[in-house]
């Protein structure tokens, strides 16, 4: 499993110019789910994430705050495409994305474990041809896998 966080002010996530998800000060995930990945793998980034400390304290201090601690909101778009593999050709392979409904189930997964965190949670539609709107506070962007 692989997450690309993004710290943001603003974001949010429509379908045919439908806002389906909006959220203010917090994190953008784009989630890319991997052929054998199970709820392990779901358990570690979700805790990771929630606990990842890339905000500043009141005292203006980077990289000292959670997006627990600040009480921020987070929205959740499914990524197939970071599992793309460019090494042969110029056309991406995705043979490595799960596809179907055990990817379904490992985003659920997901989106459930970090609305335990009981901070406001946002999503994009699984399988969707969507458009990202946000702005990088920072910027910061950093990669995760499990």
């Amino acid at each position: 499993m692989r997450a690309v966080i993004q710290r943001v002010t603003a974001a949010n996530v429509k379908i045919s110019e439908r806002t389906i998800g909006q959220i203010q000060a917090g994190l953008v995930v784009l989630l890319g789910i991997k052929n054998g990945d199970t709820p392990k793998d779901v358990e570690y980034l979700a805790a990771k994430i929630l606990n990842l400390r890339i905000f500043s304290n009141q005292n203006n201090i980077e990289f000292d705050q959670s997006v627990l601690d600040i009480n921020g909101e987070i929205l959740i778009v499914s990524q197939f495409t970071l599992y793309a593999d460019t090494k042969k050709g110029r056309r991406p392979s995705f043979d490595a994305a799960a596809r179907g409904q055990e990817a379904v189930d490992l985003y659920q997964q997901f989106v459930a474990k970090i609305k335990i965190a009981n901070l406001k949670v946002e999503t994009g539609e699984f399988g969707a041809m969507m458009q990202v709107e946000l702005v990088n506070n920072g910027p910061v962007t950093i990669i995760l896998e499990s």
